[in-house]
C-alpha cells in the first residue's frame, strides 16, 4: 500500500510538471509534507510517534493517535477494539518510561495531571499513579518489565505489524476506506508480472521435459539390453500359469509334502492370489519351467541370499541333483539358477551406492515384478542419504548437486537473494554473475567494471536490486532485471576499499564498511598472518531512498577496517567484525555502540547472529569458531574446533610448486532455517555440522563434496521448500546442493 501510494504521488508530480501546473505542484508538496498518514508508510508513522515522545509533546501525541483512531482504527470490526486500546495503553506507558529514563519528572507528573480524568477508572492504570513518587521505578517489581529493552522492542514491532496488516487489508474492512481508481494500477501491474513469471516458468519446464525425454528413452533401452536373456523374453506371470505350476507340482510331488509347502510359501511371497479357474492343463513342461524361472528371478530381487538357499532346498527336495541328470526340465532349472547366481554375484567390497545402482538397473522393464518396486526405491533413497542407516539417522538427504561454471577465477562472494530465486557471485577478476537455478540454471546478467569490485549484497526491498562495493570508494545500486545501474554513490576518497555491505531488513538503509589502501593488502606473511590489522577504516549508514549518508558510526578505540557486518531479523541490532579482532554490537535505534569485546587474535573474518539472536558466532584469523553471549559482553557461550581448511587463509597448490593464497572475503558459515545445523567450508566441498552445547561440540552429519579446489565461501538458502546450499571454490566452480530435511517421527 505504501509503495503504491508513493509511486502514484510520483506519477501525479510528473503529470503536473508535464501540464505546467506549477502552483498545483507546490500545493501538492506542501500537503504531502503535512500528511498525517505519511503515505501509508508504517515506518514513517512510527517515526512520527517517536518524535512526539522524544520531544515530550503529549498533546501532539494524543492528537495524532486520535487522528489514526478516527481515520483508520474506527473502520475495524468491534472484536479488534481491545487490541487498539492495548496499543494505546502501551504507547502511553512507552512515553512515561521515556520521561523517567531521561529524568524529566515534571513531564511524568504532567502526564498524570492531564490524563487523570481519563485513566483513573481503568484497572490497567491503577498501579501507575504512584510512578512519579518512586525513587527507582526500574527496580520495582511492577514497573521493571516496562523498563527493559525487550519490552520496548516488542511493543514497536507489534505496532508495526498491526499497522502493516491494517494497510494491506483496508479493502476488506467492515467499513472499507474507498480507494481511488488511480491506485488500482499497482494491483494490475503486480498481477501481470506474476502471470508473466508463471508463464516463463511453465515454458522452461516444458523445454526441460522435452530435453529430458530422449535421455530417458536411451536409459530405458540401455537397461533393457543389460537384462539377462531369460528375463528379456518373459512376459508378465499370469494367474493361469501360477495355477498350472501349482497343479503340476502337486501332481508330481505328492510323496514330498515339504516341497509342496515350500512352493506354496514361495508363491505367497509374490502377493498374487489366483482368481481364475486353471486352464490349459495340457501345457508342456517347458512352459512350466520357464514360469518357474520367472518366479525365481522375481524372488531373487527381493532377497538374493534367502532366494538362493530356498532354491537349493527346493531343488534337493524335488530330486534335482547333479549336472549330469538327463531330465531336460532339470537342466533348464540348473541353467536358470546358474544365470541368476551370475547376475547377483558381486565383489564383497562393493559400496552401497553401486549396490543400489545394480538393483535399479536389473529391474524388469515390464511389470513382471511390481511387488518389489518399493524396496528398490527405498534402497536408492537410503544410498543418497548416506547408507541404509542414513534414512533414519541422517538429518538431510542430498537430492541433487548441480554446478555453475561461468566464472574463470576464484570466487570471493556468493549470495542468494531473500526470495531464494536468484544468486549473485563475484570472482577475484571483478566479474559478477547473476543467475537463477529454479527450474533451470540460467545466467540472467553479467556485470563487469573498469574499477575492481570487492563486495556485494542483495537489497531486501525490492529483491531485484543489488549493492556493489568497489575498490575506488563507490557503491553502485544495480537493477538485475533492467540490467542497468540506478545510482552510483561516492563513499570516501580516503577510504576507497568497500569491504562489506549489509542492507537493513526494512530496506530503507544499508551499512557500508570502507577501508584505506594497504601496501600488503590481501597478502600473507610467512607466519600466515595478514598484514592489514592496523588499516584504518570507517562504518557508514546510507539511506537508500535519498541516496545520502545518514551518519558515521563511532569505532572505539579508533578507526579500523570492518571486515564483516550482519543485521538481526528486524534491523534493530548490527554486529560487525573488524581487523583488530574486536566484535562490535550496535544499537540501530540510537545509532551507537551497545558493547564490544576482543574476540580473536588477529582479524575477524565472518560473523553472524544465531537463530534465537541471543548469541553471535564468529570465525577469526586464529582459526577459532566461537559463540558469544550478547547479553554478557565478551562471555563465550561455546568454542568449537574446525579444521584449518574451514577458516582460511585458503591455499590452492598447482604444478611446479605454484601456490595461490586467498584471504577470506565472503561468508565462511551459514545456518539452516532452525539454527541447529551449520554449513562450513572445506578443501573439497561444504560440510554440515550439528551444533551441540558443552563438550559435544560439532557433529559432522553430511559432507556435500563435489569440489576439486578449496571452498572459500558458502550460503544456505531456506526460502524454498527444500534447503539449497551454495559452496564456491577457488577454481571458479559453484556447487548448488538441494537438501531434503528428514523430520524425526
Amino acid at each position: 500500500m505504501g509503495s503504491a501510494v508513493e509511486r502514484t504521488d510520483e506519477l501525479v508530480r510528473e503529470y503536473l510538471i508535464f501540464r505546467g501546473f506549477t502552483s498545483s505542484l507546490r500545493h501538492l508538496d506542501v500537503e504531502i509534507k503535512a500528511d498525517k498518514e505519511k503515505g501509508f508508510r508504517v515506518d514513517k508513522i512510527i517515526e512520527q510517534l517517536q518524535q512526539f515522545i522524544q520531544s515530550y509533546d503529549l498533546p501532539g501525541l494524543r492528537d495524532y493517535w486520535g487522528y489514526l483512531d478516527r481515520r483508520l482504527f474506527s473502520r475495524l470490526e468491534d472484536i479488534y477494539r481491545p487490541t487498539v486500546n492495548k496499543l494505546r495503553t502501551s504507547l502511553y506507558r512507552y512515553y512515561l518510561v521515556y520521561t523517567v529514563q531521561t529524568a524529566r519528572s515534571e513531564k511524568t507528573q504532567e502526564f498524570f495531571q492531564k490524563q487523570a480524568q481519563e485513566l483513573q477508572g481503568q484497572t490497567e492504570w491503577r498501579d501507575w499513579f504512584v510512578l512519579p513518587f518512586i525513587a527507582s521505578p526500574e527496580l520495582n517489581s511492577i514497573f521493571a518489565p516496562y523498563f527493559s529493552r525487550q519490552w520496548a522492542d516488542t511493543f514497536l514491532v507489534s505496532l508495526h505489524n498491526f499497522l502493516s496488516v491494517l494497510f494491506q487489508c483496508m479493502h476488506i474492512l467492515s467499513r472499507p476506506l474507498p480507494l481511488p481508481v488511480l491506485l488500482s494500477f499497482d494491483t494490475e501491474v503486480q498481477r501481470s508480472a506474476a502471470i508473466l513469471e508463471e508463464n516463463e516458468l511453465l515454458r522452461q519446464t516444458v523445454f526441460a521435459l522435452q530435453a529430458e525425454q530422449p535421455r530417458l528413452q536411451k536409459e530405458e533401452e540401455m537397461v533393457h539390453h543389460k537384462l539377462p536373456p531369460y528375463v528379456q523374453n518373459v512376459d508378465r506371470l499370469g494367474d493361469t500359469e501360477l495355477d498350472l505350476i501349482s497343479s503340476q507340482r502337486s501332481a508330481n510331488l505328492t510323496a514330498q509334502p515339504q516341497s509342496s509347502s515350500f512352493l506354496s510359501s514361495l508363491l505367497s511371497q509374490g502377493k498374487r492370489v489366483p482368481a481364475k479357474t486353471p486352464q490349459g492343463a495340457g501345457s508342456s513342461p517347458t512352459q512350466a519351467s520357464v514360469s518357474m524361472g520367472r518366479r525365481d528371478a522375481a524372488a531373487s530381487h527381493v532377497n538374493p541370499q534367502n532366494s538362493s538357499k530356498d532354491s537349493k532346498a527346493l531343488f534337493s527336495s524335488t530330486g534335482v541333483g547333479d549336472s549330469g541328470s538327463a531330465n531336460p526340465r532339470q537342466r533348464r532349472h540348473q541353467d536358470h539358477e546358474k544365470q541368476r547366481k551370475e547376475l547377483l554375484a558381486k565383489p564383497p567390497a562393493q559400496s552401497m551406492e553401486k549396490r543400489g545402482e545394480s538393483l535399479e538397473t536389473e529391474t524388469h522393464p515390464e511389470g513382471s515384478v511390481d511387488h518389489i518396486d518399493s524396496p528398490t526405491k527405498q534402497t536408492r533413497t537410503c544410498v543418497e542419504g548416506g547408507g541404509l542407516s542414513g534414512a533414519i539417522e541422517q538429518p538431510f538427504i542430498k537430492l541433487s548437486q548441480e554446478e555453475y561454471s561461468e566464472h574463470h577465477s576464484s570466487i570471493m562472494h556468493c549470495r542468494v537473494d531473500c526470495s531464494g530465486r536468484r544468486v549473485a557471485s563475484l570472482d577475484v577478476d571483478g566479474v559478477i554473475k547473476v543467475w537463477s537455478f529454479n527450474p533451470l540454471m540460467q545466467t540472467k546478467a553479467t556485470i563487469m567494471s573498469k574499477s575492481p569490485l570487492l563486495s556485494l549484497e542483495w537489497a531486501t526491498k525490492p529483491h531485484r536490486l543489488l549493492l556493489l562495493g568497489s575498490g575506488v570508494g563507490t557503491v553502485r545500486l544495480y537493477d538485475t532485471e533492467a540490467k542497468k545501474n540506478l545510482y552510483e554513490m561516492m563513499i570516501d576518497d580516503v577510504h576507497p576499499r568497500i569491504l562489506s555491505l549489509a542492507c537493513s531488513p526494512s530496506g530503507t538503509s544499508f551499512v557500508c564498511s570502507a577501508a584505506a589502501h594497504c601496501p600488503h593488502s590481501g597478502t600473507l606473511s610467512e607466519s600466515g598472518a595478514r598484514g592489514s590489522s592496523a588499516v584504518p577504516g570507517q562504518l557508514l549508514l546510507w539511506d537508500t531512498k535519498t541516496v545520502k549518508q545518514q551518519l558515521q558510526f563511532s569505532l572505539e578505540p579508533g578507526p579500523i577496517a570492518i571486515n564483516c557486518t550482519a543485521f538481526n531479523h528486524n534491523g534493530n541490532l548490527l554486529v560487525t567484525g573488524a581487523a583488530d579482532g574486536i566484535i562490535r554490537l550496535f544499537d540501530m535505534q540510537r545509532y551507537e555502540s551497545a558493547m564490544s569485546w576482543k574476540a580473536h587474535d588477529g582479524e575477524v573474518y565472518s560473523v553472524e547472529f544465531s537463530y534465537d539472536e541471543n548469541t553471535v558466532f564468529s570465525i577469526g584469523e586464529d582459526g577459532k569458531f566461537i559463540e558469544w553471549n550478547i547479553h554478557r559482553s565478551g562471555v563465550k557461550q561455546s568454542e568449537y574446533s574446525l579444521p584449518s581448511d574451514a577458516t582460511g587463509p585458503f591455499i590452492l597448490s598447482g604444478y611446479s610448486g605454484y601456490k595461490q593464497v586467498q584471504v577470506p572475503r565472503g561468508r565462511l558459515f551459514a545456518f539452516d532455517s532452525e539454527g541447529n545445523y551449520v554449513l562450513t567450508c572445506s578443501s573439497n566441498g561444504g560440510l554440515i555440522y550439528r551444533l551441540h552445547e558443552g563438550e559435544k561440540g560439532l557433529e559432522n552429519v553430511l559432507p556435500l563434496g563435489g569440489h576439486k579446489a578449496p571452498v572459500v565461501t558458502v550460503d544456505w538458502c531456506t526460502a524454498m521448500d527444500c534447503g539449497t546450499c551454495l559452496t564456491a571454490s577457488m577454481d571458479g566452480k559453484i556447487k548448488l546442493s538441494t537438501l531434503l530435511a528428514q523430520k524425526p517421527y
